[in-house]
């Protein structure tokens, strides 16, 4: 709509300004096409699609009950690269399932270490975010603890837990921002309403510039919480689900690999500074099928003949659906 009435207003000054001849009404198509087209890239610039998503460590339990990473990260992958977000952050990582992302979703880089020994050890808390797009001009992880320069356990926590941010530069537009993502601790009540004071305070600590912020994860606490609060309540941070314009939500974000299970919870988060202004927010609850062995082709009776049904069973890539949400500058 922008650029229509953009158009309109170039051409009336056209008309004004040069001759009725052949030659300056083809340099006018060619003139405001390039410049239509220019400012559609512009205006379509100043939208960020950003997502949460965990994905759910590998471990040995989750292929016995048919829910292995090696079965789910390809469908895990897809889902990602067609939603194409600009940034997202991801919980449980282990630095394989990363490596297996990147190999899938190579215009993404990502940045981020493993809380266990802030290297490559156990499960990171990544952003992702292409790299064809943003220049990273600066990053950290920071623990959920007293001292939050070392890999510790904070407070109560039954683990160890992180947050990773970034600084980023939009190539296009040359905005910059922050991007902060987290997984608190499923346990320690103390260490989640701290972790969440922590948080806030690091994104004070670091805003120096008033650049706008984003904050993703799992925070294993959902909208009726403490620490759901002090996030709501920081006065720079607001929920893009309560603040969408249009929203697709038709559940919460954990499912724990059972699509029956219905729960009104929303344990995943994406929080983002009050600048923003947020279009469009969506729990995706996407699925895939798996074969039931020894299961017959059957027809339908009101179907077409040519389609032939078999039994399969229906997979959640994940057991949280992931998150996204549609922000502009």
């Amino acid at each position: 709509m922008i650029v229509v009435k953009i158009f309109g207003i170039i051409e009336y000054y056209w008309d004004i300004c040069k001759p009725k001849n052949k030659k300056s009404k083809e340099m006018k198509r060619h003139f405001i096409f390039a410049l239509c087209l220019m400012l559609a890239v512009w205006v379509q610039a100043q939208d960020l699609v950003v997502g949460s998503y965990n994905i759910r460590n590998e471990n040995r339990g989750d292929y016995k009950n048919g829910d292995g990473w090696k079965d789910r990260y390809v469908y895990l992958c897809d889902q990602i690269a067609f939603e194409s977000p600009d940034l997202f952050g991801t919980q449980e990582c282990l630095k394989k399932q990363i490596d297996d992302m990147l190999g899938r979703l190579d215009e993404y880089a990502f940045i981020g270490v493993g809380r266990e020994d802030g290297k490559e050890g156990g499960e990171y808390s990544p952003v992702f975010y292409k790299k064809d797009r943003f220049t990273l001009l600066d990053s950290g992880t920071f623990w959920l603890a007293e001292d939050p320069t070392q890999p510790v356990m904070g407070w109560d926590a039954a683990c160890k837990r992180v947050c990773t941010w970034g600084h980023f530069k939009d190539k296009v537009t040359k905005r910059t921002f922050y991007f902060f993502n987290t997984h608190m601790d499923h346990i320690g009540v103390t260490a989640r309403r701290e972790g969440a004071r922590l948080i806030v305070a690091k994104m004070q600590e670091l805003m120096t510039k008033k650049d706008p912020v984003i904050l993703t994860g799992d925070f294993n606490v959902d909208q009726t919480s403490e620490p759901y609060r002090v996030f709501t309540e920081s006065g720079f941070l607001k929920d893009c689900y309560e603040s969408a314009t249009y929203k697709f939500a038709p559940i919460g974000t954990f499912n724990d690999f059972d699509i029956q299970k219905f729960t009104n919870s929303r344990i995943d988060h994406i929080f983002v500074s009050k600048s923003f202004k947020v279009d469009r927010y969506g729990v995706l609850t996407d699925s895939y099928w798996k074969e039931v062995k020894d299961a017959k082709e059957e027809k339908a009776g009101a179907a077409p003949q040519e389609i032939s049904f078999k039994k399969y069973q229906r997979h959640s890539p994940s057991d949280h659906y992931p998150i996204m949400a549609k922000l502009r500058f």
